[in-house]
């Protein structure tokens, strides 16, 4: 592959800002609507970044964690007696040596910091050691013995209702009936579908790793890469049995996110060994210890009946979606809410009956990750659309045209649709960006069949697709979940600095925050603090709440400082703060009169403000799945081209077209990237990241057995528009921007190699026997 076709096997394209009458516009230097490099890149791309791995302290011990071997298992005995006698281990803690609470969980408290009578699933923590080696600490971890009673693994999410319970709390953590119109109307076009979505695990660049230090009051430091630092600190400090104040986390070595980024189930083993030895600890886990003890996806299953009359508008839409928890609660009643609510699509549908369940199974944990809940159900109604295209013997995308929602209509909960929604806007944007040239079958461009080079196809048997998808995803919390953030603006000799508590985990708030400040203050140079937990909360990295709720208490605590530094002008020359602007740097009046820098206007004194952002108020979803239950929505348009060898089952993606709805762009070559890596996030799901399991045991727990797509399985990904309708309620009236192609990327590539090869394809990842084109075709 020459270096020029490895270059543009990747490539984003974003369109270039544009005046009212299409003449293109000089993006800013500075301040919103500049491309700002994110202020890590350099240190990232020189490898001079300092991860949570590469921390250090005098006297420092290290931590290795024992997980069980097995995913269900009755605990008959521990004998720690080995390993505490072995040279160097400085200390063994078990469930017994849990001075507070011995479980812990965002939304249940469900899970134990060590198993103690069960072993609910694959890598379940057991015990933690402490050594003066990081080799010491593993051999000790192994000497521990354990004697288990072996039990029958629960890993059928549909077995789980009728089984023996898992957990106290039982096996069913949720159960959402959704009920909205009259259950006796019928189409008269009906299809039906049953689909299955795999176990996506987020893996996380570079290790998890963390420092725990303890505290001369009788306290813990815990710095680590944690995307919601408060409450990481509160489970912690509830597991120590120490009030929060007298635990600290500083956020440090944030390689990237896409969801919960550190697993608590080793920062709490980590603080209780600092607690224990009065050393510094650390823990660094191995790429196997990720993928058992973090959330990934939820595998689901779901079942769809979809009515339409005969032009092809829906009438009714019946679905049955179940989420495997896999052992523990952890985020899946938020995700099956999602799932639910958006389980019609952003289509207009008079009448939807959705019954959606989470279950606990023996299977590993489900948690967070990008677009969770709303990317399983895309997957399925989008096949469920083209399924009655065909039916109906309609284009696929004008069915889609025909359903599509707008502003003003009203969701299957009963919430109207406030925000803007251009869903037909991005689908006509994606239809008219002019498709890819077929390949040639020229030797020299054999890396462009799919399975590349070396692969065993022939070009005659590569049929090409193209296939369509809408998205959608809910922006914050959900469901009467109190959004709020904190910021403090100060300014002194000409430099500004923000103290937040938001993570920066790639999604570029600390940029974003800069960039606020220049816009409103004039000042070139601003500082982001680094965050740790004695700063106020400013929640977590998920759903876009930092571009809106982190970003909205930066932008008003900055507006607090410019009325500071302007009054005394204002006053001075008799006019409102209105009627003076701040520009390059400089202060000028209306008129001309006043023309001053801001530094003079400084004086050498110290400005601060503090203020907090906290969008308008949800409601839970009712016994019938109804109400208000999101603070906003954003959408997305694929069309995806993909050549699918018949013969092999192999696909390679071609091309994504993008069109999204971003409300405002703040940050161009910052939202390029984030939607680019949406959609390749997405190209993993649909084609080849599966963490897969046999009886509840994780098979190839590494980099090895779990395929990540890399650059040469990325598509060109072209990003045809962003349709910039502000959300009048949002801070800047911008809109989360990475989740959403997330959601909608795997669906447009199934509906790609449907279109290829004639195959229902309802499973993601699609396996090669299901891009194997159908008889005839």
């Amino acid at each position: 592959m020459s270096n020029d076709a490895a270059t543009t096997a990747a490539t984003s394209t974003a369109p270039a800002p544009q005046a009212v009458d299409g003449s293109p516009l000089e993006a800013p230097a500075h301040g919103l609507g500049a491309s700002l490099p994110q202020t890590d890149a350099r240190a990232k791309t020189e490898g001079t970044f300092p991860y949570a791995s590469d921390l250090w302290a005098e006297g420092l011990l290290w931590a290795a964690l024992l997980r069980s071997p097995h995913p269900h298992a009755r605990i008959t005995a521990i004998d720690t007696a080995a390993a505490a006698a072995m040279p160097g281990v400085r200390a063994v803690v078990t469930h017994t040596d849990v001075p507070g609470d011995a479980a812990y969980g965002r939304s249940v408290a469900d899970r134990p910091v060590f198993a103690s009578d069960l072993v609910r699933h694959h890598g379940e923590a057991i015990a933690a050691v402490a050594a003066d080696h990081p080799d010491t600490a593993r051999l000790a971890a192994a000497a521990i013995a354990v004697e288990y009673e072996i039990l029958e693994p629960v890993t059928d999410p549909e077995q789980a209702f009728a089984a023996e319970p898992l957990h106290p709390d039982g096996n069913l953590i949720r159960h959402i009936p959704l009920s909205y119109g009259d259950p006796g109307t019928t189409g008269e076009t009906v299809v039906e579908g049953l689909y299955r979505i795999g176990r996506q695990d987020p893996a996380p660049i570079g290790a998890e790793a963390g420092l725990a230090v303890p505290r001369p009051d009788g306290g813990v430091e815990i710095y680590t890469a944690s995307t919601d630092p408060h409450t990481d600190r509160d489970l912690a400090a509830a597991c120590f049995g120490l009030p929060p104040e007298q635990v600290k986390l500083v956020v440090t070595g944030v390689p990237g996110a896409t969801g919960d980024r550190e697993d608590p189930g080793f920062q709490i083993p980590l603080g209780l060994l600092a607690l224990r030895t009065g050393c510094p600890v650390k823990l660094a886990a191995t790429r196997e210890e990720s993928f058992l003890g973090h959330a990934h996806r939820h595998p689901t299953l779901l079942r769809y009946r979809h009515h339409a009359d005969a032009q092809g508008r829906l009438v009714k839409v019946e679905a049955q979606i179940l989420l495997d928890a896999g052992a523990y609660a952890d985020a899946s009643s938020e995700s099956l809410a999602a799932a639910v609510a958006f389980a019609c699509g952003p289509y207009v549908v008079p009448h939807a009956f959705i019954e959606g369940w989470a279950v606990r199974t023996n299977n590993p944990p489900s948690g967070h990750v990008r677009g969770e809940g709303a990317m399983q159900v895309c997957a399925a109604y989008e096949a469920q659309m083209d399924k009655l295209a065909a039916k109906l013997g309609l284009d696929p995308l004008e069915l889609r045209m025909r359903n599509v929602l707008a502003t003003g209509d009203l969701l299957p909960t009963g919430q109207t649709v406030t925000c803007p929604a251009p869903v037909a806007e991005l689908l006509q944007a994606v239809r008219d960006f002019p498709l890819p040239p077929l390949p040639l079958d020229a030797p020299e461009d054999a890396w462009l069949l799919p399975g590349g080079a070396e692969g065993a196809g022939e070009p005659g048997a590569v049929r090409r697709g193209v296939g369509y998808a809408l998205g959608m995803v809910h922006m914050l919390g959900a469901e009467g979940k109190d959004e709020v953030s904190t910021a403090t603006v100060k300014v002194q000799d000409g430099i500004a600095t923000v103290i937040c508590a938001a993570v920066e985990t790639g999604q570029g708030f600390s940029t974003l925050a800069r960039q606020i400040v220049q816009e409103t203050l004039g000042i070139d140079e601003v500082h982001v603090a680094p965050v740790d937990t004695d700063q106020p909360p400013a929640g977590p990295a998920t759903h876009g709440r930092h571009t809106w709720v982190s970003g909205g208490a930066v932008e008003r605590a900055a507006k607090m400082v410019r009325t500071q530094l302007l009054q005394p002008l204002a006053h001075k020359f008799g006019m409102s703060t209105e009627l003076l602007q701040i520009t390059d740097g400089k202060i000028t009046s209306y008129d001309g009169v006043l023309s001053t820098t801001v530094t003079e206007a400084m004086d050498g004194k110290e400005l601060w403000a503090t203020a907090q952002c906290r969008p308008h108020p949800t409601e839970p979803l009712d016994g019938q799945g109804q109400g208000d239950a999101f603070v906003g929505l954003a959408f997305c348009a694929i069309r995806a081209v993909v050549d699918v060898d018949i013969e092999l089952g192999s696909v390679r993606v071609v091309e994504m077209a993008v069109a999204q709805d971003v409300g405002r762009v703040l940050n161009p070559a910052q939202l390029a990237a984030r939607i680019e890596a949406g959609v390749t996030q997405g190209v993993g799901a649909a084609l080849t990241e599966n963490l897969r399991t046999a009886r509840g045991l994780v098979r190839h727990p590494d980099l090895t057995g779990y395929a990540l797509p890399t650059s040469l399985d990325a598509p060109d990904i072209h990003i045809v528009q962003l349709i910039e309708e502000r959300d009048v309620v949002a801070p800047f009236g911008a809109k989360a921007a990475s989740a959403v192609p997330v959601v909608t990327s795997p669906a447009a590539i199934a509906s790609a190699v449907r279109a290829a090869t004639g195959r229902p394809v309802n499973r993601l990842p699609i396996r090669p026997q299901a891009a194997v084109a159908a008889a005839g075709s």
